[in-house]
């Protein structure tokens, strides 16, 4: 039996279809949310989220910038900023034990992504990747990466993407991840070890893992879950889940 750990250029069966890449990234319960952050999630208005967002084991003061207003359950809260409910661990039952299992889960896919060995690209373009078109596999950088240029996700529906960064992952303003070939986001997965910063007007694609901050500049766009152990800060970006 392959394990998750099998070298990407092998093929595996799913529904039927030959895929290739790494076998998924399970995110458990924090995949429920379109963004989860252990210190805090703030916005500078307007932002437009799709999903919804959660804070733990910080309570609901560390979300600013949402005006939000609270259920009269106690167990949520609502924006106009956010399509989906918000919710921290200051709320009332089952909030918090559901948020206190959500974010061991982030953690437990943080570190099976990050564990995964026998990379079939390793430190591609010395972190410097801009312009590159990205197929199925398992990528490693033991430094810092830097998005100057466009890039593009190709392959299948049912491939898969693991890039482990090692440093800071940084993407410049106006600069796109493209999916190609029925790329799909929710099959992606950064895993970052340092911050992850999207300047202004830029797109991602994938769920990005940081064991740091997440920060998304003015105008960015993503089609994403954002799991953060801090912070994640928006400024009048535009998140949707992918499916």
């Amino acid at each position: 039996m392959l394990s998750n750990t099998f070298i990407p250029a092998f093929l595996t069966l799913l529904g039927g279809a030959a895929a290739l890449g790494p076998a998924a990234v399970n995110l458990g319960t924090a995949g429920n949310y379109t963004i989860l952050a252990e210190t805090g999630i703030t916005t500078v208005p307007p932002s437009v989220i799709t999903g919804p967002i959660a804070v733990s084991p910080i309570g609901a003061a560390a979300m600013t910038g949402w005006s939000q207003t609270l259920d009269s359950s106690g167990k949520f809260s609502t924006s106009t900023q956010v399509t989906g409910d918000l919710f921290a661990a200051d709320y009332a039952n089952p909030t918090p034990p559901t948020l206190t299992i959500a974010i061991a889960d982030m953690g437990t896919a943080y570190g099976d992504a990050t564990g995964r060995t026998s990379p079939n690209f390793t430190n591609l373009g010395s972190g410097l990747i801009g312009g590159l078109t990205l197929t199925p596999g398992l990528y490693n950088w033991a430094t810092a990466v830097s998005i100057g240029s466009d890039i593009t996700i190709s392959g299948a529906a049912t491939d898969t993407w693991i890039f482990q960064v090692t440093g800071t992952l940084t993407v410049g303003s106006a600069v796109r991840m493209t999916l190609s070939g029925g790329a799909r986001a929710a099959n992606i997965v950064w895993v970052v070890t340092d911050s992850i910063t999207a300047g202004s007007t830029s797109h991602l694609e994938g769920v990005f893992l940081g064991k740091t901050s997440i920060t998304l500049d003015t105008g960015s766009t993503a089609n994403s879950r954002l799991l953060a152990q801090t912070l994640v800060a928006l400024q009048s970006a535009t998140v949707t889940a992918p499916s």
